[in-house]
């Protein structure tokens, strides 16, 4: 069954990098598992079947498509390409994480320049340098 996603919620990491491996040209079954593995710097190491189930339900959502076939030793060897549907959601994704990486970054800098304390039940944002002159 074919359909068309009109996904709004993130993308499993998985869906994320299979399209990515992709963006640049098309890739057989194994080339897309090492690339995503190079892409993901080993976080994502797909199994073949993790992998077809992943091309199968992509190319229902209209994400991907076969873009060639040939027979290799009996074996048929399929590449996939992305759709202009899995460059735009390939894009919208890497919008979304720049976009929570710009959040988790802000975070990161207020959380080195001070420190959460208690101060007559209530939580206060304090400067390092002022916890510092706080404690005994």
């Amino acid at each position: 069954m074919r359909y068309m996603s009109n996904r709004t919620g993130p993308m499993r990491k998985t869906t994320y990098f299979v399209l990515a491996s992709l963006h640049d040209r098309s890739l057989h079954g194994y080339g897309i598992i090492e690339r995503t593995a190079e892409l993901s710097d080993g976080r994502v190491l797909l199994t073949t079947g993790t992998l077809y189930s992943a091309l199968d339900r992509l190319t229902g959502e209209g994400y991907v498509s076969p873009v060639s076939e040939k027979t290799v030793a009996g074996r048929v060897r399929r590449a996939y390409g992305l759709t202009r549907a899995g460059v735009t959601a390939l894009r919208a994704e890497a919008d979304r994480l720049e976009q929570a990486s710009h959040v988790a970054g802000a975070i990161g800098r207020r959380a080195a320049v001070g420190r959460i304390v208690v101060v007559g039940g209530r939580a206060r944002l304090v400067s390092s340098k002022a916890h510092r002159s706080e404690l005994p």
